[in-house]
């Protein structure tokens, strides 16, 4: 290496807009889609482009610290849009008020950096000592790219092209209403059945960074809900009424349909895919528990060998945990701050090494999530304490210990790029604690900002992991749930599992609208297409246009929440004014998308032949 230039001015600040970007991205996304994708490829790719091309500095080491304090971001929403929501849909169904902006960020800021910290005395043991049989998959991914350093500016420039295509696309669809962003058609001869797209540019990204099959399982689940399932209720029920609809069957829409019956199948789906994905890792979490307490505390003197010093470790926890037992609207008390501590680390352990075998993209977060929530609900419920007050202390419990999970995740990934480049672990950790508190005051804001925009639970943002976990609460805590409907996804993401197809994405697509699997498996059949190429080239550059579609339309979307908080929305709507291009106009908008996204791509068929 040329130099040995790492924690640096530039890194800090670039590495910290990187975080907000990607943060704020991830978390409109995922409350959209219930899905969120990894940054730490794009934050290095971009990082190249600017360190590299514009500054004229070199160091491999800087752009990696780059990527660490950007991608802790994206970790970090992805936890907490799975449970903070669940907050606002409390305040508003009774009647209180909202959680706090401080509440919203300390839980956020407090969970990122014990996933952090939890992960320190485990990187010897998983990162090190088992080198060559973790290879943590986007973490050595991330590494190449930094080692192919000077295709840095070009493969930028996708990523931006992405965004701006997105930005450009998002502000036309839903700024100035030019054309819906929704396509809804209703079946006449199959009665309850429904079928849509949703013509926005994050979803095309979402499907061609998972992939046709990926996709494929998340469109066959919302085929059971849309095209089977519900034409099934309408064809049995007729004029019945079957709670919680408090009308005939035979009358309800194809979304209200969904919203009495196939919500709460796609949610006991959902609960089971992710407790089934947790049961399967079981081996693991005792191998890596193993292996983490033989290599607990493991130091050298080397500068790629030196992590933070124990006692700092030590310290930061301890004062975490007794914040969250003086925090104003929470106040947790001793045993539930050792719970979190307990559970906390064990489900880092389990994340860390998960992550290294099968990747990010299949860390079972929401299986960690619900399986706190259920024995932390119990033991409030057993001790007293129930109702909203109860209810709340559960869900920020559940969002510690799923942001702990998701952070200990990234974190893992990161430090596996730093020992294949040769950084220093201690700086990195350095950098992830200081992405994760910049992202929690980031997620603070943008969760506040979406919810005073629109609501959570509302088509504009359904939150579908929050909704999920908002159900498992309250359903122990013995509210009133339709279990039998419950029961009925539990069984069918059960048959899922025996039959071998992945039942979370199965699960999440019977839970979420036809409408987004549709536009998912376009993303996910257009990256089929150059897969049978067998070009990596191809694909590539579509994985880094695609992440730029989805931090466009992330972006333009939370400033489309600021105007709408404003109150100025309306003065850029062109639908109001009778101007509007229709369902017609959707689809060649979309279409004009994707014939974009092909040139981009063929751009560098292009230039190889030249060449």
């Amino acid at each position: 290496m040329k130099k040995t230039t790492e924690f640096t001015p530039t890194a800090f600040i670039l590495g910290i807009l990187l975080a907000v970007v990607f943060g704020g991205a991830n978390a409109y996304l995922g409350l959209r889609v219930g899905m969120t994708v990894s940054a730490s490829i794009p934050a290095a790719v971009i990082s190249m482009g600017i360190v590299r091309l514009l500054l004229k500095r070199d160091s491999i080491l800087e752009n990696n610290m780059v990527q660490t304090i950007g991608s802790a971001g994206e970790s970090l929403a992805a936890g907490a849009i799975f449970t903070l929501p669940a907050l606002f849909m409390w305040a508003k169904e009774h009647g209180t008020a909202m959680p706090s902006f401080f509440t919203i960020a300390m839980l956020a800021i407090s969970g990122g950096l014990l996933g952090v910290l939890f992960m320190v005395p485990l990187r010897h043991a998983l990162i090190v000592e088992e080198h060559d049989r973790l290879p943590y998959p986007e973490g050595t991914a991330c590494s190449k790219v930094l080692l192919a350093g000077e295709e840095g500016g070009a493969k930028a420039k996708k990523v931006l092209k992405g965004l701006l295509a997105a930005a450009v696309y998002k502000f036309l669809a839903d700024g100035l209403k030019l054309f819906p962003s929704e396509v809804d058609f209703e079946s006449r001869k199959l009665r309850g059945a429904g079928f849509g797209i949703d013509v926005l540019p994050a979803l095309v990204g979402v499907g061609y960074i998972c992939g046709a099959r990926v996709s494929s399982y998340l469109l066959s689940g919302a085929v059971l809900g849309w095209l089977v399932l519900m034409p099934a209720f309408v064809l049995v029920g007729g004029d019945n009424i079957l709670f919680p609809a408090t009308r005939a069957i035979g009358t309800l829409t194809t979304w209200e349909l969904w919203g009495n019956y196939i919500r709460y199948i796609g949610a006991g789906a959902v609960a089971a895919g992710g407790i089934i994905s947790l049961v399967k890792t079981l081996p693991l979490i005792v191998t890596t528990f193993r292996k983490a307490v033989r290599g607990y505390g493991n130091t050298g003197r080397e500068r790629t060998e030196r992590d933070i010093p124990m006692r700092y470790v030590i310290i930061g926890i301890v004062a975490i945990l007794l914040f969250l037992c003086v925090m104003p609207q929470i106040r947790l008390s001793v045993p539930m701050a050792l719970f979190i501590a307990v559970f906390g680390f064990f489900f880092a352990t389990v994340s860390a090494r998960m992550v290294g075998l099968v990747g990010s993209s299949n860390n079972p977060v929401s299986g960690m999530a619900i399986a706190t929530l259920l024995l932390a609900s119990f033991v409030l419920k057993l001790t007293g304490q129930t109702g909203l007050k109860g209810m709340t202390v559960a869900i920020s419990m559940g969002t510690v210990i799923c942001i702990v999970a998701a952070m200990a995740g990234d974190t893992s990934q990161d430090l596996k790029t730093g020992f294949i480049v040769g950084a220093t672990p201690w700086k990195q950790q350095v950098g992830e604690l200081i992405g994760a508190v910049v992202s929690g005051l980031a997620i603070g804001g943008v969760l506040y900002l979406l919810q005073a925009a629109w609501s959570f639970g509302d088509p504009e943002l359904p939150a579908p992991q929050a909704t999920l976990m908002k159900l498992v609460v309250e359903g122990v805590m013995g509210d009133y749930l339709p279990w039998g409907l419950i029961l009925i996804g539990v069984f069918i993401a059960v048959a899922v599992e025996i039959v071998g197809i992945p039942v979370l994405p199965f699960s999440i697509g019977l839970y979420l609208p036809i409408h987004l699997s549709t536009a998912i498996m376009v993303g996910g059949l257009l990256r089929a297409f150059y897969e049978r190429k067998k070009n990596e080239a191809y694909v590539q550059d579509g994985i880094l246009f695609s992440s730029g579609l989805i931090a466009g339309e992330g972006l333009i979307g939370i400033l489309l929440a600021v105007t709408a908080v404003l109150g100025v929305s309306a003065k850029f709507d062109l639908s109001g004014r009778g101007i509007s291009l229709g369902a017609a106009g959707s689809l060649a908008a979309f279409l004009s998308l994707l014939v974009i996204m092909i040139c981009v791509i063929k751009k560098q068929e292009k230039m190889e032949i030249d060449s």
